[in-house]
């Protein structure tokens, strides 16, 4: 703000002489509206040789930042295996990380922050924040003089530490406890999907969740485990990355690239939250008796959820999916179940077999914008049921063959009271199709009591591959099934009265 030079009056006269002269005003440059970005270190989670570590960077500026970079060391026998929110680079035991495209503006008094898990136990050294120390100021980290003291303050009777303490409190290391664990940051989410006892529930509060979301945890029949939050907790995976192993397992220094992984975690109900913007959605890897409700599945690269490595006698209902295979799209399957006996190698846990079996779909709304099958029943399976969903076939590919809302390749499925819709643009070939991928399967699924719209594209509302391929063991075609704007008619099969 510019000042101004009071002239005291000694007369009035005196006055108007001098505002005829005109008086030059001094005033000092005005001040520049800057960013003022620190870096704060905590340890949100820790485990026996490693630990999440996060940086909390806040603005105590008066300008918003446009982005920043921060910076660290770590010791020897130290390594960051993973990270979320950032861009990191790495020369020796030197990381820098740099803003992600959503969280380098931040307002005055605001603040974000960014995680990584470390293989090792050292902490980081020398942090920068934009070429300046972490915790403020101008000065070289290794020169500046303490902040805090003045002049006068005497020297410390002990040596000071090598590194500067973090300015957060100190780091957590007792899991989260008790019956229920709210979280709010990606870093509690892990400690507490890390930690989860049988009979916790995790509450999300309303916010966006990056990372890597991944529990081996499990309940039990009569505790189960609880993950709930609003649709407006978002879990999202900025992965993948690392090296990932020849089957998918949890390992040191990959991420997935999921947006929430069980695996070996039975008895878990996921409610209400949102999963977005991940490589896949929803994975379940022999995590049986997992009920989903209420999900929102959006944006990812290949399919939606999976229940896989005999994930069996689980639920989705009551939950929407659109928007799959925005990179794969022959991979954006809306609700995959099994595997393809291709994957038997990695998935085939039970005698050599994937037997995700009795999952039940139900009350779902699946679609527009899914790339793939909104139901891929995989050969291997058996005994599911698919009920009350709601099926728009608008963008579907036709890559890979998905070119129908559903596939069913394993056995004895009842699909009933379904609806399902068409219209461009998309590939559709038919509703519902059977194929016989494995000898035995494909057989002894029946339909009842749907409704399909084709659009004027599809031929036929259920299309049955092959009847010689299940001797004994028919799929059968209800006569309560209906069908509009068909091609060719309901369907390729004699009709069951009922």
């Amino acid at each position: 703000m510019a000042h101004s030079r009071t002239v005291k009056a000694l007369a009035a006269a005196a006055v108007a002489a001098l505002a005829g002269l005109g008086a030059t005003v001094l005033a000092p440059a005005a001040h520049a509206a800057a960013p003022d970005l620190t870096a704060a270190f905590s340890q949100p989670s820790t485990w026996t040789g490693g630990y999440g570590g996060q940086y909390l960077i806040a603005n105590r500026g008066d300008a918003a930042s446009t982005g920043w970079a921060v910076e660290f060391d770590l010791p020897a026998g130290s390594r960051v295996s993973s990270s979320w929110s950032s861009v990191r680079t790495q020369t020796g035991q030197h990381y820098r990380f740099t803003n992600a495209g959503f969280n380098g503006d931040i307002a005055p008094g605001a603040s974000e922050d960014f995680g990584f898990n470390v293989a090792g136990t050292g902490t980081p050294t020398n942090c920068t924040i934009d070429g300046r120390p972490c915790g403020g100021g101008t000065e070289s980290p290794t020169t500046a003089p303490p902040t805090t003291a003045p002049p006068t303050t005497p020297p410390p009777t002990t040596p000071p530490p090598t590194t500067a303490p973090p300015t957060t409190a100190p780091p957590t290391t007792t899991p989260p406890t008790g019956p229920l664990v709210d979280v709010s940051t990606a870093a509690q989410l892990q400690a507490a999907l890390a930690a989860a006892t049988p009979g916790q529930t995790i509450r999300l509060a309303a916010g966006t969740y990056h990372g890597s979301f991944l529990t081996q945890r499990a309940g039990t029949a009569s505790s189960r485990i609880t993950l709930t939050g609003p649709r407006t907790a978002i879990l999202t995976n900025d992965g993948p990355s690392g090296t990932a192993p020849s089957c998918p397992a949890p390992t040191a220094g990959w991420d997935s690239g999921y947006g929430l992984w069980l695996f070996n975690a039975a008895y878990w109900n996921l409610t209400g939250f949102t999963v977005a913007e991940s490589k896949k959605g929803v994975v379940l890897d022999n995590s049986q008796h997992t009920t989903i409700d209420g999900l929102y599945v959006r944006h990812v690269d290949e399919e939606a959820v999976h229940f896989r490595r005999s994930s069996a006698d689980s639920i989705i209902r009551n939950s929407r999916i659109t928007d799959t295979g925005l990179v794969q799209p022959g991979f954006g399957e809306g609700v995959y179940i099994g595997s393809a006996n291709s994957n038997f190698a990695c998935h085939g846990n039970q005698g050599g077999v994937d037997r995700s079996d009795r999952i039940q779909v139900l009350n779902n709304d699946i679609g527009p914008n899914v790339a793939a099958e909104h139901i891929d029943v995989k050969e291997g399976t058996a005994g599911g049921v698919v009920r009350g969903n709601r099926f728009n076939g608008q963008g579907i590919t036709g890559q890979n063959s998905g070119d129908s809302w559903v596939d069913a390749k394993g056995n004895d499925y009842l699909f009933e009271n379904n609806g399902g819709t068409f219209s461009s643009p998309g590939v559709f070939a038919n509703g519902y199709e059977t194929h016989n991928l494995l000898d035995g399967y494909g057989c002894g699924n029946i339909w009842r009591s749907n409704s399909a719209n084709l659009g004027g594209t599809g031929r036929y509302a259920i299309n049955v591959t092959s009847t010689s391929r299940c001797p004994g063991h028919l799929n059968i075609v209800y006569s309560s099934n209906t069908v509009t704007n068909a091609v060719t008619g309901l369907t390729n099969i004699a009709v069951t009265p009922g």
